[in-house]
C-alpha cells in the first residue's frame, strides 16, 4: 500500500474523490479536471463528451477517472435511400434542434455538415449532450421534431454524404 504522505498517492485519495463527486452533484457539474505540474485528475459523471460544452449521458454513482479519446457520440448508418445516411441517436432522451429556445437551429435541410458539426442536443437526466454529425455531407431531412423523445438508434437526420 502507498504511504499517505506520498505526493503520488494524494491525488488518488478516496476521500478526495468522494468530496469531488459530492461537489459535482451539489453544483450539477458533469466534469472536474484538476492539474498540478505533472499530476492530473479528471472526474466525470457519465460518458465522455466530444465537445467542451456539457455533454454527458446518465450520471454514474462512482467517480470515473479517464484520459483516453472519446468514442463517437452519434453513429451514422445507411438509411433506406441508397444515397443517404442516417444520423442516429446515441442515447435515450429528449431531442432539441437548438441550444436555447431563442437560438437558431443547429442545422436545417440543405446545410452542409462535417463529421464534428453539432447537429442537435439530446437531453438525458438533465444533462444536455451535443450530438455531432459523424459524417460529412448535406442535411437531406430532419426526422424528429423539437422536444420529441428519442431512443437509442432512432434516426434523427438523413444526410447525403460527400
Amino acid at each position: 500500500m502507498a504511504d499517505d504522505k506520498n505526493p503520488e498517492s494524494e491525488v488518488f485519495d478516496i476521500d478526495r474523490l468522494r468530496n469531488l463527486v459530492e461537489l459535482m452533484q451539489e453544483h450539477d457539474l458533469s466534469e472536474i479536471d484538476l492539474r498540478n505540474e505533472a499530476k492530473r485528475i479528471k472526474v466525470r459523471r457519465g460518458a465522455e463528451p466530444t465537445y467542451a460544452v456539457p455533454a454527458v449521458a446518465a450520471p454514474v454513482a462512482a467517480p470515473v477517472a479517464t484520459g483516453g479519446a472519446a468514442a463517437p457520440a452519434a453513429a451514422a448508418a445507411p438509411a433506406e435511400d441508397d444515397n443517404t445516411t442516417a444520423i442516429n441517436s446515441p442515447m435515450v432522451g429528449t431531442f432539441y434542434t437548438r441550444p436555447k429556445p431563442d437560438a437558431p437551429n443547429f442545422v436545417k435541410v440543405g446545410d452542409h455538415v462535417d463529421a464534428d458539426t453539432v447537429v442537435c442536443l439530446v437531453e438525458a437526466m438533465k444533462m444536455f449532450n451535443e450530438i455531432p454529425a459523424g459524417i460529412s455531407g448535406k442535411i437531406a431531412a430532419v426526422l424528429v421534431k423539437n422536444e420529441e423523445p428519442v431512443d437509442v438508434g432512432k434516426p434523427l437526420f438523413k444526410v447525403i454524404p460527400d
